[in-house]
């Protein structure tokens, strides 16, 4: 059976999310097609959207509709503890969990000179202005612990040597070639609260 091209097209972009293949992206399609269509213009006005008027914070660089996000623009957070990981579901996950309430930096991937993802495409220099211009008590670097989150919070560590009083990593609670979003909520507060000091 061949599918009709406006058919074929929706399966081929439901492809674009993450963990769906061919088969699952039929299935989807055809699901609203024959079961949810009103459900499927929410869907799609939505993603339209979001696609139109979500950007990147100024401050922070996580996902937001608005030049500052909600967490920037909150008084009460601690201005002198940052957080900086790697994608704005790591935010979701620390801010689930409960227990910090500083700031954070994402950085939206990390290191990764074969796939040409250096400093730049990080941020990097923005972070380094970032810790120069605001003086800091504590840095905490909570990139996913696998080669490549290690090696991003070795080299801003270095980047924030004799400009931070403290740089802190996450340690143990999260497994080793996992990625943050993914663990709980009382294993990440465990991780944050037993972070260690860079370089001791």
């Amino acid at each position: 059976m061949s599918l009709s091209p406006l058919i074929a097209d929706l399966i081929t972009a439901l492809q674009v999310l993450p963990g769906v293949g061919p088969k699952s992206a039929q299935r989807m399609a055809l699901n609203v097609l024959q079961r949810s269509r009103e459900g499927g213009a929410i869907l799609a006005e939505a993603l339209a959207a979001a696609c139109e008027h979500v950007g990147y914070c100024e401050q922070c660089r996580t996902l937001s509709e608005h030049p500052t996000c909600g967490l920037c623009a909150d008084t009460r957070r601690n201005a002198a503890m940052l957080c900086v990981v790697e994608s704005p579901a790591d935010i979701l996950a620390i801010e689930a969990a409960g227990g910090f309430s500083g700031r954070y930096f994402v950085l939206h991937g990390h290191l990764s000179p074969i796939d040409g993802i250096g400093p730049i495409e990080l941020g990097l220099p923005e972070l380094e202005a970032l810790l120069r211009g605001n003086p800091l008590e504590e840095l905490i670097l909570a990139t996913n612990p696998t080669v490549e989150g290690e090696a991003t919070a070795h080299y801003i560590s270095q980047l924030a040597e004799g400009v931070v009083e403290q740089v802190s990593r996450i340690a143990h609670g999260v497994p080793i070639g996992g990625e943050l979003e993914f663990v709980d909520g009382g294993t990440i507060v465990h991780a944050l609260a037993g972070r260690r000091i860079l370089g001791s």
